[in-house]
């Protein structure tokens, strides 16, 4: 209930006077202009007027300690060191102007500058700092303040090695690494006195070693927890690009100069033997190459429609990738067809099934045919693969590794796809099955390039 209140209210006629007509227009124009003197509360209760009953809740403002104000508001933290707190403008510039002091020192009063107004080009034009070098400052000291962060677990007493006129600049570079990469590539550069063009290459190497994965080969031999094995893997993928033979063995000398792990050095040092052989004149067979190249097995891209115009179809068990060779030899297995009506029966009940054309390899192998969903294309040994998902029909009676074969085996618990070359080098006979076709998802018409736009 809405209780209001007003001093002409109260001397109103008595109740059983009815007032002039022109007494109630007048009293509804000044009851308009009555602002509500009470608030709405649950069971018809309020806070003004005789029958309201319930108040809302009154909590005292907080007390301030005795001679102090009270300021409800707490400004964020200065990011002035303490010594430099209790300066002035004109003293604050002219501690920038004339370096006074580790650049670590009086770099957090630039940052202090710009929140006071300050432009890059002002403080230039005071300061005699170019804003690049003042972005290069305050950036670096962000980088050394996460290196004393537990996080990072840097040794406190290596870092007096970037007080020195270049240190912003090294520690610049590695703005793009998380907190412990940050002081393994800082390790790294103190112990092989990198310049800033070093430390930057370092750092990309570090970024960039993690999305290599399934893409390069070689790649599982080294280890992206060493910062070493970063950028001697770059530098194993520059000299696979190399042209001239002389130029890959320069880039492979120069990735055994920071290699950290033995199987990393293995595989540079095999790759160095290779090269030379090369350049010597020999014969030498080529692993880049298969690589590159796709091998003899069918890989096709779904059309949107395919499936439903095909003439024949074929229904097939999927397992996960994750799901290792055990579930792939349970799926079912088809045990009887009827081709008139083209009712399957299979062995035992299953949940995931993919429905495929009846391509003439596959329906030849249909009774232990089985699909692997791999959730990234670039997984198989090929460089050209992409990042998409595809569906690798496997045969699981065809166990027996040949060279020219693909096949699909289980590491670490998870199903990959392995050419039967490299599988005969490491002495495996066997496989959990042999590779039919890989099918790629359909793609966007739009997406794809007519014959018409090539010149």
């Amino acid at each position: 209930m809405l209780s209001l209140s007003h001093p002409a209210a109260a001397s109103a006629a008595p109740r059983h006077h009815r007032a002039p007509r022109c007494a109630a227009a007048s009293f509804r124009r000044r009851a308009s202009h009555i602002a509500a003197s009470a608030i709405l509360l649950p069971g018809g209760g309020s806070t003004g007027g005789r029958g309201g009953d319930r108040k809302l809740p009154f909590t005292p403002p907080p007390m301030a300690p005795p001679g102090q104000l009270y300021r409800p508001y707490h400004p964020p933290p200065s990011p002035l060191p303490a010594n430099y707190r209790t300066l002035d403008l004109t003293q604050r510039l002219e501690v920038l102007r004339d370096r006074m002091g580790q650049w670590h020192e009086y770099a957090p009063l630039i940052s202090a500058l710009s929140r006071d107004g300050f432009t890059p080009s002002s403080i230039e034009e005071a300061t005699g700092i170019s804003g690049v070098e003042q972005n290069c400052l305050v950036v670096a000291s962000q980088v050394r303040d996460s290196l004393i962060s537990e996080t990072a677990a840097f040794p406190p007493d290596l870092l007096s090695y970037f007080d020195s006129y270049s240190g912003p600049e090294l520690l610049y570079e590695l703005r793009f690494l998380n907190a412990r990469q940050r002081a393994d590539a800082a390790k790294h550069a103190i112990d092989y006195r990198l310049e800033p063009k070093g430390v930057r290459e370092l750092a990309r190497s570090m970024k960039d070693f993690p999305r290599r994965r399934g893409v390069d080969d070689g790649w599982g031999e080294f280890d992206g927890a060493s910062p070493g094995d970063c950028l001697a893997f770059a530098r194993f993928r520059q000299s696979r690009e190399a042209i001239n033979v002389e130029d890959r063995i320069a880039e492979l000398e120069r990735a055994l100069q920071v290699v950290a792990t033995d199987p990393a050095r293995a595989r540079v040092e095999l790759e160095m033997e290779r090269a030379r052989k090369k350049a010597a004149g020999e014969e030498v067979e080529e692993e880049e190459d298969d690589a590159v190249a796709r091998p003899a097995v069918n890989v096709v891209r779904l059309q949107y429609g395919e499936v439903a115009e095909a003439t024949t179809v074929l229904l097939l068990p999927v397992v996960r990738e994750t799901d290792g060779v055990a579930a792939m030899e349970s799926a079912p297995r088809r045990t009887k067809t009827d081709v008139d009506l083209g009712i399957v029966e299979v062995d035992k009940a299953w949940a995931r099934w993919a429905v495929v054309p009846g391509w003439g390899p596959v329906a030849a192998a249909a009774e232990e045919a089985v699909v692997v969903e791999l959730a990234d294309g670039r997984r198989l040994p090929w460089r050209t693969a992409e990042e998409e998902p595809v569906l690798v029909i496997a045969n699981r009676g065809q166990k027996e590794v040949a060279e020219q074969g693909l096949y699909v085996l289980e590491k670490e618990g998870r199903l990959v796809v392995e050419r039967g070359k490299k599988l005969a080098e490491q002495g495996i006979t066997t496989a959990a099955a042999e590779v039919l076709i890989v099918v790629r998802p359909p793609r966007d018409e739009d997406d794809m390039i007519s014959d018409e736009e090539w010149d």
